[in-house]
């Protein structure tokens, strides 16, 4: 059984989850989910290990990337990371990451854009189950009214991350 090595971080818009196996990022996710059980249960089965705590090199680089990006000074990040789900999920988690720094799109679009247009409820049930937040920016997504729909972080979190990208690119703040 492998050891999957977890830290917990503190961000301005609330504390995250990271968890690293094999010298990748495989858990970036809010600590105080209301699935926190099942993504636990399901990286754990997946990567067939245990939790345990232990600070790595990815994951000093992932506080390091993101406080980068909470300092206006990053709008993507470069991290290794292991997307641990089925083919579909990880297809749309792969998309997700092609939605721009300050952007929104909706899950309409997100089912257009990888084919399957009537894939809507799938999409949102993958874009819930992503583990990996904000450097795989589910945040980015809203419901096809415009509105914003749920977030595994709360939907002041997702208001938050969303209005903070949005004026920083308005303002040229942050530095690609």
């Amino acid at each position: 059984m492998k050891h999957i090595e977890i830290q917990y971080f503190k961000t301005t818009v609330g504390e995250l989850l990271l968890g690293s196996v094999d010298g990748k990022l495989c858990l970036c996710d809010w600590h105080k989910r209301k699935k926190r059980k099942s993504i636990d249960d399901r990286i754990q089965k997946l990567i067939n290990g245990t939790y345990i705590e232990n600070n790595t090199e990815v994951m000093d680089l992932t506080r390091q990337q993101l406080n980068e990006y909470f300092a206006c000074k990053r709008i993507s990040f470069d991290l290794p990371i292991l997307l641990l789900g089925t083919e579909f999920q990880k297809k749309v988690w792969h998309e997700l990451m092609r939605i721009p720094y300050a952007t929104t799109t909706s899950y309409l679009n997100l089912a257009k854009n990888i084919n399957q247009p009537k894939a809507i409820r799938a999409i949102a049930n993958a874009n819930a189950a992503n583990a990996i937040s904000i450097i795989v920016p589910c945040h980015r997504v809203i419901g096809n009214n415009g509105n914003l729909a749920g977030y595994a972080g709360g939907i002041e979190t997702k208001k938050q991350l969303i209005h903070f990208e949005t004026l920083t690119k308005k303002d040229n703040k942050c530095c690609p």
